[in-house]
């Protein structure tokens, strides 16, 4: 009987043993992602990618476990089915896409923990609602002709942009924004604006950011307007990340990180010259009288330049041999001469980055490129409306 009831014992112990090990308290992980809703509906411009990225999120989720519902339908935006998704993506939407009760719905969804995607247009869109403009972060401005640029991946700690190089070039439509959405969102990239010809956000321009935002998160980048984009590896994961983050299946720190951009922009390094493709003969300021031609086969001081960025894609050239800037003379009417003490309008040019590799120069005085006239024999003169072989110069930095 003794031995019975130490058995018994035993067995009960062990019971409750194994009931407060059940009963621990485990960590709490993130509820994993199963349910997208992908919105595209336009009140204003219609970019043919819209079905690229669709398709793009439904391979994503084909490939990661959760299903996509793709509609143009804005009744869909009710509290009760709302509440099935865990991140609604606004794919390049344009302009008043939702009424009235359809914003509340989709306040009251973020408000209970919801998830945004803002892909591109987004920033185009809803722009009398305030609520809207908050989330998404910062409204769409203007934009330059689709060109390569510089990303610069300021967190490479976020699900999104962690397998990105620190630089990533692509071609894209490039968005300037109303304002500058780095103290309310955590920047994840940024433009370098010498890299490209129209950025207008004085050198610091986020690009694709995240943040909490009424009680849910979202998750904005300016990609995406080409349709090459939507089969473009790097950035397929990265819009996978963004789903993720925003929908909290994976944790991300979306809180401000401040950086205060410097003054003034600094130069490219000293020594850059120019080289004309039509005759690939190199450009020389042999003083402050002498108009500049690109007619010498090898570089000395007075083919020196620094190239000074001026901010929003523009440059100035300040000849090494005269530390005179190079001016567009007579409103870019006459030849380009180094002969100005200060840059100022006739000074300026915008530096336009061709697909080839070479850069063309586009005086913003008159909006002329200039062109190294008769195959490099006669002056640069800021006289042409379109980019040919003559206005194409390599950019070289020399020691």
């Amino acid at each position: 009987m003794r031995s019975r009831s130490r058995l018994l014992g035993l067995v009960t112990g062990v019971a409750v043993l194994l009931a407060g090990l059940v009963a621990l308290p485990t960590q709490a992980s993130a509820a994993p992602l199963t349910k997208v809703l992908v919105f595209s509906k336009t009140a204003g411009f219609r970019h043919s990618s819209i079905p690229n990225g669709i398709a793009a999120i439904q391979q994503l989720g084909s490939a990661n476990g959760f299903t996509v519902t793709a509609t143009e339908d804005a009744g869909q935006f009710t509290t009760s089915n709302l509440a099935q998704y865990q991140a609604v993506v606004f794919m390049s939407t344009t302009g008043d896409v939702l009424n009235a009760s359809q914003q509340t719905a989709f306040e009251s969804y973020i408000a209970a923990g919801g998830g945004y995607v803002g892909v591109h247009a987004a920033a185009d869109t809803e722009y009398s609602w305030p609520w809207y403009g908050s989330l998404v972060g910062a409204w769409f401005d203007s934009h330059p002709a689709i060109q390569t640029a510089t990303v610069k991946i300021e967190d490479r700690t976020n699900p999104s942009t962690a397998h990105l190089p620190s630089t990533w070039s692509r071609s894209d439509e490039w968005y300037n924004y109303r304002t500058n959405p780095r103290s309310s969102a955590r920047v994840l990239a940024s433009l370098d604006e010498s890299s490209y010809s129209g950025g207008n956000m004085s050198g610091d321009h986020p690009i694709t950011w995240c943040k909490a935002y009424g009680g849910g998160r979202a998750w904005y980048t300016g990609l995406g307007h080409t349709e090459a984009s939507y089969t473009d590896p790097n950035f397929t994961r990265m819009l996978l990340g963004g789903l993720q983050v925003a929908a909290g299946s994976v944790s991300a720190d979306c809180s401000p990180r401040t950086t205060t951009p410097p003054t003034t922009p600094p130069p490219t390094p000293a020594g850059s010259t120019l080289k004309a493709r039509a005759n690939n003969q190199y450009v020389s300021a042999p003083n402050a009288t002498t108009a500049l031609i690109a007619n010498k086969t090898s570089v000395g001081t007075s083919e020196r330049f620094d190239l000074v960025n001026l901010a929003n894609g523009n440059v100035a050239l300040r000849a090494k041999s005269n530390g005179q800037f190079v001016a567009a003379e007579n409103a870019g009417a006459s030849a380009l001469i180094a002969n100005r003490a200060s840059a100022g309008a006739w000074e300026t040019f915008q530096l336009v980055r061709n697909s080839d590799g070479t850069v063309s120069l586009r005086a913003t005085v008159n909006n002329r490129y200039v062109a190294a006239d008769n195959g490099g024999a006669s002056p640069l003169i800021a006289n042409r409306t379109t980019i040919g072989q003559w206005e194409k110069f390599d950019l070289v930095t020399t020691s």
